[in-house]
């Protein structure tokens, strides 16, 4: 996994709420973002400057952050963030401090693989889930889960229960959908087309059925 070199401060705690909110509206002006840091021995409460972090919340890509916090060094990861409901403001970041030998829960971006049988028949591939949710060291976790969807056939879908990584646990539900191939009208027609005996031509899909009630003479 790749690292993201982060600086932060550490902020005094206001017990008033009142307060609290001045201050927290203070530091935003400033151009930082009110962050607190869990997981390790103490829960630090800091701030970051939004102009170095933006780079690492604005991004699909996965870090180890090295997070400097008055000279001394964390290695973390990045663990929720909050945003205004209305002006969309990056409002407060959850930082989770990391170590060699304990197991993190992270989302890791999925990168689907080759050209599913399905698409070649004339499917249509979707994508339901663009993350998958894992637990392990953080050595062990990649920077993405590569998917091969070759075999995928008309239909037919990937779900979590089927996939394997070495090294780490898939913690998202086994019965999620990761992705699949529907049947489109292209498919439906080759099918038939496929299924027709030969020097007949296949009928039409949408072609009308006979009245039931036709005159007869």
């Amino acid at each position: 996994m790749k690292t993201f070199e982060l600086s932060g401060k550490k902020r005094e705690i206001v017990t008033r709420a009142a307060d609290q909110k001045r201050a927290l509206k203070a530091l935003r002006k400033q151009n930082e973002v009110p962050a607190v840091m869990y997981g390790g021995k103490e829960v630090i409460h800091m701030s970051v400057p939004f102009n170095e972090v933006r780079k690492l919340i604005y991004t699909p890509e996965i870090y180890l952050v090295d997070l400097n916090i008055d000279g001394t060094v964390h290695t973390a990861i990045l663990k929720e963030t909050q945003f205004g409901p209305v002006t969309d403001e990056l409002l407060h970041i959850d930082f989770y401090e990391v170590a060699t030998d304990k197991p993190i829960v992270m989302n890791v971006p999925i990168v689907l693989q080759g050209h599913a049988d399905g698409v070649k028949a004339g499917g249509q591939l979707n994508v339901t889930m663009r993350r998958l949710k894992v637990k392990g060291l953080y050595g062990n976790i990649p920077e993405e889960l590569v998917v091969n969807v070759d075999k995928l056939a008309l239909g037919k879908s990937i779900q979590v229960g089927s996939l394997q990584f070495d090294g780490i646990e898939l913690v998202s539900p086994k019965n999620a959908v990761v992705c699949s191939v529907s049947v489109t009208r292209a498919a439906l027609s080759s099918t038939t087309e496929e299924a027709a005996p030969a020097g007949e031509e296949a009928p039409a899909a949408d072609a009308a059925a006979p009245a039931a009630d036709a005159e007869t003479k």
